[in-house]
């Protein structure tokens, strides 16, 4: 709930009760209290509950989306894809051209490489993995999303962590440890360091069409891997089996 939300119901459960009481504005007077807006996932939280958002009206709402002017120039939408109560849900920049193609995530050869970096510490899209991006449209010629793209599909996202429940992010380049964690720090300032997204650890590393184009960035990125896996072993006991 938002700070003014808040005061409006103080204020009015303020004059309900003078009124009850007997007492006047003056004598009700008093200190204020200083409210504060709730977190930015509580109030998604109450959003999701209120509507009855599932993923599957998640994904209607995003194949209608018209909030920005990617909507104008897709062939179809990549919500994402994986298994509904993920260990992992890994967040990427934004579909390419084959994903545009097919609708679902990372299908490319940045797709087939992130398949390969998964599998190394035993995730798998199809067994403990939600894949998505932070904009479900395809930037023309596969550039970086602009703010205002990223902040129309940011809803959308908020509302399938919630659902998802991910136990942990995996954020993939810098596009989207920015977006996730409010930051403007570079991916080289941000990469293997636990960070927490609203109480659910993240941590981001190389995207992977980072490491197709520049072949000295993939020993970095495999450490990253190995602390994100350190991660989920503390995380899950049976994330090994």
């Amino acid at each position: 709930m938002k700070a003014s939300e808040k005061l409006d119901v103080y204020n009015l459960l303020k004059t309900a009760s003078a009124q009850i009481l007997g007492y006047n504005s003056v004598e009700f007077s008093g200190n204020v209290p200083d409210f504060t807006d709730d977190p930015e996932n509580i109030q998604v939280e109450e959003k999701v509950k209120a509507k009855g958002v599932t993923l599957e009206s998640i994904v209607q709402k995003i194949s209608a989306c018209q909030n920005c002017i990617l909507s104008k120039t897709r062939n179809n939408t990549v919500p994402g894809e994986g298994v509904s109560n993920p260990l992992v849900m890994v967040i990427g920049e934004g579909p390419g051209e084959e994903e545009d193609k097919t609708g679902r995530p990372f299908v490319g050869k940045a797709g087939q490489l992130l398949d390969k970096m998964l599998a190394a510490i035993k995730l798998d899209r199809n067994k403990n993995c939600y894949i998505a991006n932070i904009v479900k449209c395809r930037p023309p010629n596969n550039r970086v999303p602009e703010q205002q793209e990223a902040d129309a599909c940011s809803g959308y996202l908020a509302a399938q962590i919630h659902i998802l429940k991910p136990r942990a992010i995996l954020a993939m380049g810098r596009t989207a440890v920015q977006n996730l964690m409010k930051t403007g720090q570079g991916i080289n300032a941000l990469r293997g360091k636990m960070l927490d997204y609203n109480g659910i650890p993240l941590m981001a590393t190389y995207h992977p069409s980072a490491l197709l184009h520049d072949e000295r960035l993939k020993a970095p990125a495999w450490q990253d891997l190995k602390a994100f896996r350190e991660v989920l072993l503390n995380i899950q006991s049976d994330y090994e089996a």
